[in-house]
């Protein structure tokens, strides 16, 4: 973990502050104390003779143990003080030179970051100068393969040109000579036509009523069918009944509706319509083809 110069600077100052405190509690742990005078009690007080200058000695030795040991005390301390002095002008040397590192960081920081700006910028502007040199090859090299397009396209034109007109030419006297044999086709078929139509007439005629004479014929015969399986009465005579009869190629009778007329004769005619189930019919095509469906005006024979 990277240690901060603010980090060292509060760590010398504490290192200061406890250096005090120590030489603050040694100074009063080794000053001496005055012991108190205790009195004897109940002691009778005797007259005793002292010598003075014993007295004097003893006091002398004391003051001089007690100047010594000032002395040594005051040595102590002013060691320690210059310790401390000498801690205090270690911090703010340290203090000094991390400031002076800082700064040098901080100054070298921002070369960094200026040379790495400058770097950048360069490298933008070469790419930017890159980029514009490609797009101006591709741009010179999209002209000039324009300008080959352009070219190829009209000469290709030119040739298209050529060749359409030829065609045009071509397909012109084509479209003169298929019109002129249309028109000698067409006089031909027209005279065919003529005389086809006029054979057709006479032969659709002909067959026109032969085919009316079989539905006929049928009818008349779907009509008997109807009327011998029919249940009949009294009730009925003079009414009738015209029903819609859907019929198979085979004569078989696919539906019938309830008919248009007298309701009892309309029920009683296609009961017995459904009854026969078959009906007469024709073999002929085109007659089958026209009785698929039918309507038939019935009324009972009494």
């Amino acid at each position: 973990m990277k240690i901060g110069p603010f980090s060292i600077y509060i760590g010398l100052s504490a290192l200061a502050h406890i250096v005090v405190v120590v030489l603050l509690s040694v100074s009063m742990a080794m000053t001496p104390k005055p012991k108190p005078q205790v009195k004897p009690q109940g002691q009778p007080i005797q007259a005793v003779t002292i010598d003075q200058s014993k007295i004097d000695e003893q006091v002398k030795r004391i003051r001089d143990d007690k100047e010594k040991k000032r002395v040594a005390e005051q040595k102590r301390i002013d060691e320690l003080e210059r310790k401390l002095r000498e801690v205090e002008n270690k911090r703010r040397a340290e203090q000094s030179r991390l400031k002076k590192l800082e700064s040098e960081r901080k100054r070298k920081e921002q070369e960094k970051r200026a040379a790495d700006k400058a770097a950048t910028e360069a490298k933008k502007k070469q790419k930017l100068e890159a980029d514009k040199a490609r797009k101006a090859e591709a741009e010179r090299k999209k002209k000039e393969a324009e300008r080959k397009a352009a070219e190829k396209a009209a000469a290709e034109a030119k040739k298209k040109r050529e060749k359409e007109e030829a065609e045009r030419r071509r397909v012109e006297e084509e479209r003169k000579r298929k019109e002129q044999q249309a028109r000698e086709q067409a006089e031909l078929e027209r005279l065919m036509q003529q005389e086809l139509e006029a054979e057709n007439q006479q032969i659709g005629q002909q067959r026109q009523a032969q085919i009316l004479s079989e539905i006929d014929k049928y009818t008349a015969l779907i009509k008997a069918t109807i009327q011998r399986n029919w249940l009949v009465d009294s009730a009925m005579v003079g009414k009738q009944c015209q029903l819609t009869i859907r019929l198979a190629r085979d004569g078989f009778v696919t539906s019938v509706d309830n008919g248009v007329g007298d309701p009892v004769v309309c029920a009683s005619a296609r009961n017995a319509v459904l009854k026969a189930g078959t009906l007469p019919m024709s073999a002929d095509p085109e007659v089958n083809q026209k009785m698929r469906e039918i309507r038939l005006t019935v009324e009972p024979n009494l």
